[in-house]
């Protein structure tokens, strides 16, 4: 190979390279348009209201101390 063709394929891939370096640092911009009174997110459920208590609250609470009792060192040696 003769060497401008070296020098072009260098070239090539050195531009090749900068570009693809280049392009990733570049940010697009991510704007939420807000429409006063309308909200289009996900409602809000209570935790209870999942698929293992099923709406029993009182349940859901008792899980909790539960659990929290489970995390407490001096209850668990005992």
């Amino acid at each position: 190979m003769s060497t401008g063709k070296l020098k072009s394929i260098a070239l090539a891939t050195l531009a090749g390279a900068a570009l693809l370096g280049l392009s990733a640092c570049s940010e697009v911009p991510q704007v939420t348009v807000y429409e006063q009174g309308q909200y289009r997110g996900k409602t809000d459920a209570r935790p209870w209201e999942g698929g293992e208590f099923k709406g029993d609250r009182a349940a859901w609470e008792k899980a909790l101390k539960e659990r929290s009792r489970g995390q407490n060192e001096y209850n668990r040696i005992q």
